[in-house]
């Protein structure tokens, strides 16, 4: 009888077992549920702030911050003594968050004013979703603590940092899956069911944990009581606490600096926010685990080797954007590995591990805080990111004993190889003969590869953070020298984004010619010389899509049309306007108007324009709405060809929004030129289920046309009628596209990774 008992009990799981893995899966599931609604809920307030990086940091901020305000709260509730308790708190919090269910962006601040956004964007999502958000972000250090305590005995109950590794596991696969799989094949409200559905499965989880843990069955050998208390341990010391603030503050501040660097500098798809944050989250994966796929020495001499090309690139821009790609984000990952390593073999005992976790917190909040709010009102362009590549050497270990005679000279050669690229530069200014024969391009070239030999005497003092911080210093700082000595005249910044004005010589227009460049796009550029400066440029020429519909527009209203711009830019658009016309931009950045309307850099409309031009600040679609409805001839939307791209501008409402204004044969004109992603298919089936007619173009710059003079320019046009496209039919440019099987962007559905593979295949052929 006492052996069929035995075999009984052995056949049952043993619930001791199961525990670990019942709190990894509920560690899993809030993490889960943390980073998917990040990107969900900026998407649903994107419609109120364009397609700027800018959104996206800005709400990280939002996001670390109430990660703060969860951590501070589970470190507070571990101070009840009574585990019960804790969990009944728990509990009761977390029904109550769940009462702002289904998650929706409030509309109680109402819309944002474009001069100052960051404070409406922060306390909207504050408002929205800021209860639910902190709750559940409290849950890892708070089940990591319940774990100790409940398996209080056992050999894991010394190490519960380990679900710290499940948690950053959970939210990496989260965070990737949103572009890849949740945004294609969800809608928005679709999204925001199953987010709450989540919500309330993981409720259910953390009652049947609690219920586990003060009962203590499978989880405690002996007595089934409360588990006591954990022990304190030795006090965290300031300067410890310090230092581990700092490891957690500058992955945070690259997280968001790679981010406005790669969007502002090089090219980008939209994807290109997402994977920093979640290679941010991976390298907490790695830091946390028992034993790191990559150990501490090894991270220590590759994250030396890939920083220091980061500092020798980081100034400059080139078409080879892959390649610069992954140096930047590769040198961030090693970074970020290595800081949170150094706080990994930091950790104190259990006893002191919501307090650890509060640190890491505050670390991260400050980091983004600083890059979010303090850098754009500081810095006229992306500086907190070279910062923080320099910055971050300070972090390795200093070394130990004497500093030795060729580490003193490696840092003197190192430092001057460095600065020699500017000097030589400088003195090439004042050696025409030298200048006649070497072009400026190439000059730039040389002193690229003299940083470049600078950038191996610092990784030769990887282990003096001193010196090898002083080296990267001195490249930093010469990479820039040499970049703006030969790229930009002026650089102005705002919330959405880094405006520069170069000044270049092109001889097919007379001379000096002034461009707007905001990261690798052009968004218009104007001859200085008298006989080219009103002439309209690069995608507004009059032989584009965009120069040609003005035209056509004004030649069926000879007493007037009335033409409305989406996207102001250097604000080419008004040379196109006659006294007789009305001509209205809608431009969300403050900055673009007044970059646009200063006679120092662009005088399309202060200077070519016959008569005043509107401009309406705020995003389109809000201000747009308010716009009477059939007063308009022709609407020219100019937002999609940045690389960041604002969709709601292309959903079917936004369409729809559009031929309301119209006047009964107006018509709308999509700019669609963008090298990243396929958004003609999209405008096209939105079109055809609004029964709207439409025409496509595809038109190609002349090859004997002068250098920015005009572009290469995508371009559909739907008409309010088919009587109103009658004048494009006759134009042979003017094509019917074939009927598409893509479906439709509306305001509840975008799906931008088809848009990615789409153009990635096309530009394959």
């Amino acid at each position: 009888m006492t052996d069929v008992v035995q075999a009984k009990s052995a056949a049952r799981p043993n619930p001791g077992r199961l525990t670990p893995l019942l709190f990894a899966l509920a560690v899993f599931t809030s993490a889960c549920l943390v980073f998917v609604v990040q990107p969900m809920a900026t998407k649903l307030i994107l419609p109120s702030l364009g397609g700027s990086p800018s959104v996206w940091n800005a709400a990280m901020v939002f996001f670390q911050t109430a990660l703060l305000a969860g951590y501070g709260y589970a470190h507070v509730l571990q101070r009840i003594g009574s585990m019960r308790l804790q969990v009944l708190v728990h509990l009761a919090l977390l029904l109550a968050a769940g009462l702002s269910l289904p998650l929706r962006i409030s509309g109680v601040l109402g819309d944002p004013d474009p001069n100052a956004p960051t404070a409406w964007l922060l306390a909207t999502l504050t408002l929205s979703i800021g209860a639910p958000f902190a709750i559940l972000s409290a849950t890892a250090p708070l089940l990591q603590a319940w774990y100790a305590r409940a398996r209080a005995g056992q050999a894991d109950a010394k190490n519960p940092y380990v679900l710290y590794a499940a948690s950053n596991l959970g939210s990496f696969l989260a965070l990737l899956a949103y572009p890849v799989l949740i945004e294609p094949l969800a809608s928005l409200s679709l999204q925001r069911l199953g987010w709450s559905l989540g919500y309330g499965l993981f409720l259910v989880m953390v009652a049947g944990l609690g219920a586990l843990a003060w009962s203590g069955r499978g989880v405690r050998t002996g007595a089934a009581a409360e588990p006591a208390p954990l022990e304190a341990g030795p006090l965290i010391a300031w300067r410890e606490k310090g230092l581990l603030i700092l490891l957690a503050a500058v992955p945070s501040s690259l997280m968001l600096g790679v981010t406005a660097h790669l969007s502002t500098d090089v090219a980008s798809a939209p994807f290109l926010w997402v994977i920093p944050l979640a290679l941010y989250l991976l390298t907490f994966v790695i830091a946390f685990q028992n034993r790191p796929v990559l150990p501490l020495p090894l991270t220590l001499a590759i994250q030396a080797g890939v920083l220091a090309a980061g500092c020798a690139l980081v100034a400059f821009r080139t078409t080879e954007w892959l390649f610069v790609f992954v140096v930047n984000l590769t040198a961030f990952f090693f970074c970020a590995l290595m800081c949170h390593q150094r706080m990994a073999e930091r950790r104190p005992a259990p006893g002191r591990l919501t307090e650890f976790y509060l640190l890491l917190s505050l670390g991260g909040v400050l980091g983004g805080v600083f890059n979010a709010l303090i850098a754009p009102l500081i810095f006229n362009m992306v500086w907190e990111y070279p910062l923080a590549l320099v910055a971050v050497g300070l972090l390795r270990p200093w070394g130990e004993g004497e500093v030795r005679r060729w580490e003193i000279i490696a840092c003197v050669i190192g430092g001057l190889v460095a600065l020699a690229g500017p000097l030589g530069l400088a003195l090439v200014r004042y050696a025409p003969d030298i200048r006649a024969v070497v072009p400026d391009a190439e000059l730039v070239r040389i002193a690229q590869a003299v940083i470049g030999v600078a950038a191996l005497f610092a990784f030769l003092l990887r282990d003096r953070a001193i010196m090898f911080t002083v080296v990267l210093g001195a490249m930093v700082w010469s990479g820039y020298h040499v970049a703006r000595g030969y790229d930009w005249a002026l650089t102005e910044r705002s919330f959405f984004g880094v405006m520069r004005v170069a000044d270049t010589d092109v001889a097919g227009l007379g001379g000096p010619v002034h461009v707007l460049m905001h990261g690798t796009t052009l968004h218009g550029a104007q001859a200085q010389s008298e006989p080219h400066r009103c002439s309209p440029t690069l995608y507004y020429a009059t032989a584009t899509p965009l120069g040609q519909a003005a035209l056509m527009a004004q030649a069926h209203r000879p007493d007037g049309a009335r033409i409305g711009v989406v996207g102001q830019g250097s604000g080419a658009m008004a040379a196109y306007k006659r006294r007789q016309d009305q001509m209205s931009f809608f431009e969300i950045d403050p900055m673009v108007d007044r970059l646009s309307r200063d006679p120092r850099w662009f005088s399309f409309i202060n200077g070519c324009a016959e008569g005043p031009i509107r401009t309406v600040l705020g995003d389109a679609r809000l201000t747009m709405a308010r716009e009477a409805a059939g007063s308009y001839d022709l609407l020219i939307i100019d937002a999609f060809s940045s690389d960041a791209v604002p969709t709601h501008l292309l959903t079917q409402e936004a369409i729809a929004g559009y031929l309301r204004l119209l006047k009964p044969d107006g018509v709308v004109v999509l700019h669609l030129s963008n090298r990243n992603l396929d958004i003609t298919l999209p405008a096209e089936a939105a079109a055809a289920a609004l029964g709207a007619p439409a025409l496509h173009q595809i038109y190609r710059e002349r090859s004997d046309a002068p250098l920015m003079a005009e572009s290469s320019t995508e371009a559909l046009v739907i008409g309010k009628s088919e009587a109103a496209l009658a004048p494009y039919r006759e134009d042979p440019r003017w094509r019917r596209l074939s009927p598409t099987e893509v479906r439709p962007w509306t305001d509840d559905y975008v799906n931008l990774f088809g848009a990615l593979v789409r153009q990635m295949r096309l530009a394959a052929r």
